[in-house]
């Protein structure tokens, strides 16, 4: 077997569902210009144009977040992994109720793939010694999905996330960087055709273009990412939160690729009381502690109590809302 070969074997063998690689070329060594130099430039372009809101560190060396040779010195191969969270599991949509990201069901997904990406850097340079590696889970200067999508894990659907014909819109990601020049996989090819469904879906527009997404508008950006102290969430954007108190699923959801999804056989990412139908009531009224308690070993730790319990007041107004208009008797 190549070391290509034993990479993917391994990576399968630690409980990633999908795994890939891709080469990180030069302009001196391509005919066409170079993947980083088109992330570069479109990351450039996204920045242009604010779309990044509040996330400053996007804008932080964008150089080199677009290019893994400016991440690891000499990095000459990118092995992209996933794994699917996909539960069979519905979140309850009924007034009072709390729906949470379905990412964000089970633990906390880094916790759950880094040792194992650890665990895949022992094993290639038990194959290669003196290999140099750097993994990463969506904490690192790297574009993941456009490495993913190079790799042949999928394609960037129009909602900016990575679709598998295999997996739908269910896979989390992660990567390796490595000096090792190992043999690529074929990119991903685009399969979304003339579809919009995920463009129409989007409760608040932020879908400003096929494959653009201005954060700002964007559900699980106004949930997690506001997340300080007198961060508000527009009073325009508000009531189109519905019942969403962390993150937003719903370009995903429609997605026409899920229909091949299965569940996963990951039990650190199946749902719990707290995640899947969590009572509104009941949350706006969590200490620190016990939300610290509650969500210690979840993505929802991500969001503070002070930006969470701010989520929940504005669920909680939507559903009286919701109520109001659909009481016996009202017609509208």
């Amino acid at each position: 077997m190549t070391i290509s070969e034993l990479i993917k074997q391994e990576a399968r063998a630690l409980g990633f569902d999908t795994v890939g690689i891709s080469r990180v070329a030069t302009a001196s060594e391509d005919t066409v210009t170079p993947l980083p130099d088109v992330l570069h430039r479109r990351l450039l372009e996204w920045l242009r144009q604010g779309f990044h809101g509040a996330m400053a560190w996007m804008g932080r060396e964008p150089a080199r977040r677009a290019n893994p040779i400016e991440v690891l010195p000499g990095c000459r191969s990118v092995i992209s992994v996933g794994m699917n969270y996909f539960t069979n599991h519905q979140a309850d949509e009924r007034p009072g109720h709390g729906r949470i990201a379905r990412y964000a069901w089970g633990e906390d997904y880094h916790h759950v793939l880094k040792p194992r990406l650890e665990a895949l850097e022992g094993k290639i340079r038990s194959f290669a010694p003196g290999a140099e590696t750097r993994s990463y889970v969506d904490t690192g200067p790297v574009m993941e999905k456009a490495w993913a999508q190079q790799a042949g894990l999928g394609w960037i659907g129009k909602h900016s996330n990575l679709v598998s014909t295999q997996y739908g819109s269910w896979l989390l990601l992660g990567e390796i960087l490595t000096t090792l020049d190992l043999e690529p996989d074929d990119p991903g090819t685009d399969l979304c055709g003339s579809c919009t469904l995920c463009i129409r879906a989007c409760p608040t527009g932020a879908i400003t273009e096929p494959y653009v997404v201005d954060a700002r508008l964007c559900i699980s950006y106004l949930t997690i990412e506001l997340h300080k102290p007198g961060d508000e969430i527009p009073e325009e954007l508000a009531p189109k939160l519905g019942n969403r108190i962390f993150g937003c699923d719903d370009c995903l959801d429609v997605c026409p690729y899920n229909v091949n999804a299965s569940s996963t056989e990951e039990i650190a990412f199946q749902p719990t009381e707290a995640t899947l139908a969590p009572d509104l009531t009941a949350l706006s009224e969590l200490s620190e502690a016990q939300f610290g308690k509650r969500y210690r070993h979840s993505p929802i730790r991500r969001a503070k109590r002070t930006g969470f319990l701010r989520n929940v007041r504005l669920a909680l107004r939507n559903s009286e809302t919701y109520a109001s208009l659909h009481a016996p008797g009202l017609h509208r």
